[in-house]
């Protein structure tokens, strides 16, 4: 390095200023002498650089996808949906026949629909047409009866996409029914609080102890599924029928005992092996506890314990979580049903898969409480549109992601956990705006500062439609309504869905994902060899 400096002809007096490029000079000295101590020392980190007030470093994020082959083929239905039997209960049946319902539910189609939850354990079966007659109260026929009444006084229209008969209820009997369910949610809330329940007339294993003072073991309760299998197979109806079970809670000790019991008894004569998870307790979650990733995360413990008991009795049994909720207790008003509660929804549905649960049930579609897809004045909420994009953007292979600059470096005694969640799948290919060979990613930001996605290898200068899902209102995280691209996602006048319109980047162009949000990303025309076959 070489240092010029023009220095006057005389020597300045004692009491005057130094000349003027020592300065530079002493400042250059000065870093010579710490690069040659950082150097003596082994000290290889760059120097540090000053910045602005306020100002973050930002991490460029490079990802990319392996295309060759699928790590995980998950169920066609992957993502179903759930009804619970409390909407028997006083003639809940009539909502079903809402048209602006039905169109809700064909949206998430295809899906199976598993009619349960708690109050089944308090179900009775009886074939009687005279309620009258009945001691334990009106059986099925009563309520079929009430229900196809209310559908013949209800104005009938014909569906001509679909060529089937939906009722559509007036103002008035739609008022009335909301009310009714107003009613029926308080009912329903005080049992669960007192965990007291009446019984309701049609005709969870481990929840029998606390619920009705008694337990079923597991070697009992595979005996039982058996016995039941021998009794459905002389019938032709129900000959082939599946049949799916245990359907236990959380799994911890006892209920790991219990799993294992029944694993070895009936084992293989269930056709999946069925659990159910609540993330948190509705009675004190906060909003920010939708974002924390240890919540997130322990959904994974469950799904590691309940496949090693699998595993040991039947290698490669298919394995269904039949039922989650975010929150228990019917759920927390402006919460549970808020654009908060989306981000363990879009993480659930994307862990599941990757992990190689076959088909997770989502509870509930409709009914009472806050935990479900479409309130009670038959509005779809945030959940309700995320699971849709789910269903028209995402397949059921799924692709490993590989990322680089994701994570930071790991201290001892520390444990770092992703608040970036990316997820790629095949594009579904009963989507027709997209050709076979494309790929959706689905991206979950908890951090509280945008990051950027660089997209590289198979996916490097792919055009890209981007569906971000963001609250809208000024409820902000607590929002029950949502914007897609920056529109508010409502039903149409006429009762259908919108349209879910991308919006398309260029080629090459870096992903910008926006803090706190979640949104999907279709890489079209990768023609990635794992996603062209079905």
């Amino acid at each position: 390095m070489r240092v010029l400096c023009a220095f006057p002809e005389a020597m300045p007096s004692s009491n005057s200023r130094p000349p003027a490029c020592l300065a530079p000079v002493a400042l250059i000295l000065a870093l010579l002498l710490r690069l040659s101590l950082s150097s003596q020392a082994g000290d290889r980190r760059p120097l540090p650089v000053d910045r602005a007030p306020g100002l973050k470093e930002k991490t460029l994020i490079l990802l990319d996808v392996s295309t060759k082959n699928p790590v995980r083929t998950v169920n066609e239905n992957f993502l179903s949906l759930q009804l619970d039997p409390s909407i028997i209960h006083d003639g809940w049946l009539d909502f079903l026949s809402s048209k602006r319902l039905v169109t809700l539910a064909r949206g998430l189609s295809p899906a199976f629909l598993r009619f349960g939850g708690k109050r089944t354990d308090f179900l009775q079966f009886q074939n009687l047409r005279n309620p009258a007659k009945s001691r334990g109260g009106p059986g099925p026929d009563y309520y079929l009866k009430n229900y196809e009444d209310d559908i013949v006084r209800s104005d009938v229209a014909l569906d001509k996409q679909k060529g089937c008969k939906i009722a559509q209820h007036p103002d008035v009997m739609l008022e009335l029914q909301r009310e009714k369910a107003a009613q029926m949610h308080l009912v329903l809330l005080k049992e669960q609080f007192s965990n007291t329940y009446s019984n309701l007339v049609l005709t969870e294993p481990n929840n029998y102890r606390t619920m009705r003072g008694r337990a079923v073991n597991g070697s009992q309760l595979g005996k039982d599924y058996i016995q039941l299998k021998s009794l459905l197979q002389p019938i032709r109806i129900y000959s082939r029928a599946s049949l799916y079970g245990p359907n236990i809670g959380r799994p911890r000790k006892n209920v790991i005992t219990l799993l294992d019991g029944f694993m070895k008894v009936a084992g293989n004569t269930v056709d999946a092996v069925t659990w159910q998870h609540c993330y948190i307790d509705g009675r004190v979650v906060k909003v920010m506890d939708f974002l924390k990733t240890r919540l997130l995360d322990t959904l994974s413990d469950q799904i590691r314990k309940i496949q090693k008991v699998v595993n040991t009795y039947t290698p490669g049994k298919k394995i269904w979580l039949e039922g989650v909720v975010t929150t228990s207790v019917g759920g927390t008003n402006n919460l549970s049903d808020s654009y908060a509660a989306g981000f363990l929804w879009l993480n659930t549905l994307g862990m599941l898969a990757n992990r190689g649960i076959d088909v997770v049930i989502r509870h509930s579609f409709f009914d009472h409480g806050y935990n479900h897809l479409v309130d009670q004045n038959f509005n779809p909420l945030p959940d309700y549109w995320l699971s849709l994009l789910y269903k028209r953007l995402i397949g059921p292979k799924v692709l490993a992601v590989h990322v680089a600059g994701l994570q930071r470096k790991p201290q001892p005694g520390r444990v770092i956990r992703d608040k970036l969640r990316i997820y790629a799948h095949c594009t579904n290919h009963h989507n027709h705006n997209y050709v076979r060979g494309s790929i959706t990613l689905f991206i979950i930001n908890l951090h509280r500062s945008r990051k950027k996605i660089k997209l590289a290898g198979t996916l490097r200068d792919k055009l890209v439609h981007q569906y971000l899902l963001q609250p809208y209102g000024q409820e902000g995280l607590k929002s029950k309504s949502v914007q897609l691209n920056g529109q508010p996602l409502v039903m149409v006048d006429d009762g259908t869905l919108p349209e879910l319109k991308p919006r398309p980047l260029r080629a090459g162009r870096t992903l910008v994902i926006p803090p706190v949000t979640m949104g999907f990303y279709v890489v079209k025309n990768v023609n990635a060899l794992a996603c062209r076959y079905r």
